[in-house]
């Protein structure tokens, strides 16, 4: 066989490889992951073991994710479900150089200008922690029960728009499928298709 054929293979082989890795299904356990945050200090998912968690993949310059934050959707959910328990990460796998990217103190000062109420924001510029969850989007939720099981993988609303109107009307799929575990219910929709800009990994 053609070497050249054989490591285009390979690589596929690989890429298949790392990508099923890397997926995380809803019902399965969440993979543990160690990141700092704007104020220098490491969470780990172990540690918040017994604890509701929620991952909200974020970059301030994407216009959907403007969408949340301008209109306060994404305050006032922070607000509402870390005054429940709830433990809420906002995450920044925005390289360096790739739009979204920002320093600890860049971000500090956007959380404060916006009024955001996260638990903390983790900074990933390397990208570990999105491609751990296979995170594809901004925003991009993640939900995970307090016995460290993945509950809900997807898009924040049924709204896939930059439209700050359709928010009123939109079904938030965090709060669902929070208040369906939180009730002792199965979460009813546990995944969907993530919408908005791409994570700007490293290239």
């Amino acid at each position: 066989m053609n070497r050249r054929i054989v490591r285009a293979v390979l690589a596929s082989v690989v890429g298949l490889v790392a990508a099923t890795a890397w997926a995380v299904q809803p019902g399965n356990p969440a993979p543990d992951f160690n990141a700092q945050d704007t104020h220098g200090q490491t969470h780990s998912l172990a540690q918040y073991k017994g604890k509701y968690v929620v991952l909200e993949w974020h970059n301030r310059q994407c216009p959907y994710t403007q969408k949340h934050y301008s209109s306060g959707n994404m305050q006032s959910l922070q607000r509402e479900w870390t005054a429940k328990g709830v433990v809420w990460f906002t995450v920044i796998s925005s390289a360096p150089g790739q739009q979204g990217f920002m320093t600890a103190d860049q971000e500090n000062a956007f959380v404060e200008k916006v009024n955001a109420s996260p638990t903390a924001v983790l900074l990933d510029p390397t990208g570990q922690l999105g491609h751990l969850y296979g995170a594809k989007s901004t925003p991009h939720m993640f939900v995970i029960s307090p016995e460290g099981v993945l509950l809900y993988d997807g898009a924040i609303d049924d709204k896939p728009t930059t439209d700050t109107s359709d928010i009123a009307t939109a079904h938030n799929y965090v709060s669902a499928a929070l208040q369906e575990s939180m009730a002792g219910k199965p979460v009813s929709t546990p995944a969907t298709r993530p919408y908005g800009c791409s994570v700007k990994y490293a290239r």
